[in-house]
């Protein structure tokens, strides 16, 4: 399969509310690397499989959540290219300078039907501490905490999913890999640039902008009970799990960052081909669809939001 024009997730900048708290959640608890502290204060890291200079950026602020999410595109034709679709599509594009983030490109951005902020860059830095590639070794250096090897995805929830699936599908060339479906309409859709399961997930839901999860992946499931078992040992707040979605195949646990920014460490998932139908579920299956196992839904998966 030929991966082109959008390529993958490649960053995502969280507000957190304790800085020093929050780098030792990521840092010694997740795993990631810390890579440098910019100017104003915000912290940039990468996860030890990651190439790239960053791929999580932290940025103290009052109230949690989200800020952007951004994702690699092919090359900086590609990046034009896409300025021009999404105002064609009819979103705002703004721009933002090579600079702005240590090791990064110019950027667009735009604005979602659902109120959050993504963007678009094609040119990053190669990372001092990239993994191996002559000779390679299977790690750099052994991992550390729950081993994170990269930033997966993430799950949003906002209004008008049905025009951020729009937009997705003919401005941005992305999959439609699962879906829920409720007779009032779209209850949630996960879509996929890549042959992932998914690179990012809506939720329909009230108020715009909010931010569910964000998710890291695992190589396998033995590390998810791995990571458990030092939620457990440090007092992380556990929402749910270990336990595995039938939407995606994912084997899963979701916690909380001491900002109250839910976490996702992610492991398996089906390959995803853009000739595959998509896979949908309706309401009486909706409990087998999020938690396989348990077949039903925590309340706090679907109310607690940042």
């Amino acid at each position: 399969m030929a991966v082109t024009g959008v390529l993958r997730p490649g960053f995502i900048q969280l507000r957190v509310l304790d800085m020093e708290a929050a780098v030792t959640h990521y840092v010694d608890r997740l795993g990631l690397n810390t890579v440098t502290t910019g100017p104003d204060g915000r912290v940039y890291l990468k996860a030890w499989d990651e190439f790239d200079h960053h791929s999580v950026i932290l940025r103290k602020a009052d109230n949690a959540g989200l800020d952007v999410m951004a994702f690699k595109v092919a090359s900086e034709a590609d990046l034009d290219t896409f300025a021009k679709r999404i105002t064609a599509w009819g979103l705002a594009v703004d721009h933002v300078p090579e600079g702005e983030q240590p090791g990064l490109g110019r950027r667009i951005g735009c604005v979602l039907p659902s109120g959050h902020r993504i963007e678009l860059y094609a040119t990053i830095a190669l990372s001092e501490k990239h993994p191996p590639i002559k000779n390679p070794d299977v790690w750099p250096e052994e991992p550390r905490g729950m081993k994170a090897t990269r930033f997966d995805h993430a799950l949003l929830y906002g209004p008008d999913i049905d025009k951020n699936l729009k937009f997705f599908q003919e401005a941005l060339d992305f999959s439609l890999a699962e879906k829920i479906e409720l007779p009032d309409g779209l209850l949630a859709i996960w879509l996929t640039c890549s042959n992932k399961a998914h690179d990012i997930a809506f939720v329909k839901h009230a108020e715009p902008g909010k931010f569910h999860h964000a998710a890291f992946f695992l190589e396998t499931w033995m590390d998810i009970g791995h990571a458990a078992d030092l939620m457990t040992r440090y007092n992380i707040s556990i929402d749910i799990g270990p336990t595995r979605h039938g939407i995606t195949r994912g084997q899963t646990i979701y916690f909380f960052d001491p900002s109250g920014n839910r976490n996702e460490v992610f492991a398996g998932g089906y390959m995803y081909y853009p000739d595959n139908p998509t896979r949908v579920w309706d309401e009486n299956e909706l409990g087998k669809g999020i938690f396989y196992y348990e077949k039903q839904l925590n309340e706090r998966f679907l109310t607690v939001v940042t």
